[in-house]
């Protein structure tokens, strides 16, 4: 029965009722139930799927890590390298990027790796040539024991001859550029490996290449001042402050030379000029310490040398020699030897160094005794670094 017959029904009986209300009760009709009417079942509400997360693309963490490379803040460049690496571990760029960051952060096994993987990929990669080569020299300086890694340099030699191959199917000037830069990183190496001839040849030749560069008439001009050669490293740091008048390494550089060559008061106005114009940079501040000293100014000598080892404590021990120098002209031998030992410890390679800490071991002033002993074991290390140093050999037969 449907459900308007079961409400008929009902009605029908209650009219029924109210007119016999003394009846006897007759039982009640039975009554049908309708099937009940299950409801379609509704479907579960599935929530809507989250936004997927955004993806920082890999471009922007290498754009990020170059900036910051830039900016001198190798940490950082190294997170934002390491990130554009994992999120894409093809990518040349970032491995680039992570593997010279390594360098600055003193990582020279995982940079090399790095750089390696980045040959690997990109085999016809100039620049992961030249990063490879100079990963291979920067451990070599910066590993604190040159001799364990004295194999590092023909390895970076080998790498950039690679990269010269490289670097010849390239035509017109950024082939020249290219070749520029890699006889200016083989002249590095030779200078490094004691061979000057080869040095002096590999710079000129990138010289010749890239004649305007004034990094190439910096280098050149440094060899030609360690052969003994100050005529020729005063013209290739002058060409050099021509080239490029607002860099403070070739201006501050060209004044010392003009010291050294007696020049004291262009020298001076040099210096002053360069430390102006990067008054944080420590190279340049230092020099205008040594030009200062070799000019006879102790005052600004002393001043602008400290600044620069608090500005930069490790990089340059030449600044800790003319310190300990200008301790040693007023008999300050404590600070003498500290300073001395300290330019000793990072230029261990340099025979001026050891001399003068021997000769303020040799001395006694005051409370601070000689000791001859120390002094007998450094000027014997200047001899095996020059054996024909006079004045080394003169100090030891002083103390034996």
């Amino acid at each position: 029965m449907s459900i308007s017959g079961l409400l008929y029904l009902a009605a029908t009986l209650g009219r029924a009722l109210a007119q016999d209300q003394s009846a006897p009760a007759q039982p009640a009709a039975p009554v049908q139930t309708p099937p009940a009417q299950t409801a379609p079942a509704q479907p579960t509400p599935v929530p809507p799927a989250p936004a997927p997360a955004r993806t920082i693309p890999a471009a922007n963490y290498v754009a990020q890590g170059v900036f910051n490379y830039e900016q001198g803040k190798y940490d950082e460049a190294y997170v934002a390298f390491r990130a554009a690496s994992e999120l894409d571990p093809k990518n040349v760029d970032a491995l680039l990027g992570l593997g010279r960051s390594q360098v600055k952060l003193r990582l020279f096994g995982p940079a090399l790796d790095t750089l390696k993987k980045a040959l690997e990929l990109d085999p016809r990669n100039l620049n992961a040539y030249i990063y490879l080569s100079q990963a291979y020299v920067q451990q070599y300086i910066g590993s604190g024991d040159p001799q364990a890694f004295v194999g590092n340099l023909p390895e970076a030699l080998k790498v950039l001859d690679a990269a010269e191959t490289v670097a010849r199917l390239q035509t017109g000037k950024p082939g020249e550029v290219s070749l520029s830069r890699i006889f200016n990183d083989r002249g590095y190496v030779y200078k490094l490996q004691g061979n000057a001839v080869k040095a002096i040849a590999a710079f000129k030749q990138a010289n010749v290449l890239n004649p305007d560069n004034s990094v190439l008439l910096f280098n050149l001009g440094d060899m030609y001042y360690a052969t003994g050669d100050l005529t020729a490293a005063l013209d290739y740091l002058q060409q050099a402050v021509i080239a490029d008048p607002r860099d403070p390494y070739n201006r501050a550089y060209y004044a010392k030379l003009l010291a050294l060559n007696g020049n004291a008061g262009a020298a001076k106005s040099e210096a002053a000029q360069a430390a102006r114009l990067a008054p944080t940079n420590a190279y340049a501040v230092g020099q205008y310490g040594v030009v200062s000293y070799l000019a006879g100014d102790r005052a600004t000598a002393k001043t602008q040398l400290t600044q620069a080892v608090t500005l930069d404590p490790l990089r340059n021990p030449e600044f800790y020699y003319y310190l300990g120098r200008l301790s040693l002209d007023v008999g300050d031998l404590k600070g003498a030897r500290d300073s001395l030992t300290r330019a000793a410890s990072l230029g261990s390679r340099t025979p001026e160094y050891l001399y003068y800490l021997g000769l303020s071991y040799e001395r006694g002033a005051g409370a601070v005794a000689p000791d001859r002993l120390k002094a007998r074991e450094n000027y014997e290390r200047a001899i095996q670094l020059s054996p024909s140093y006079k004045a080394a050999q003169d100090g030891l037969a002083r103390v034996r």
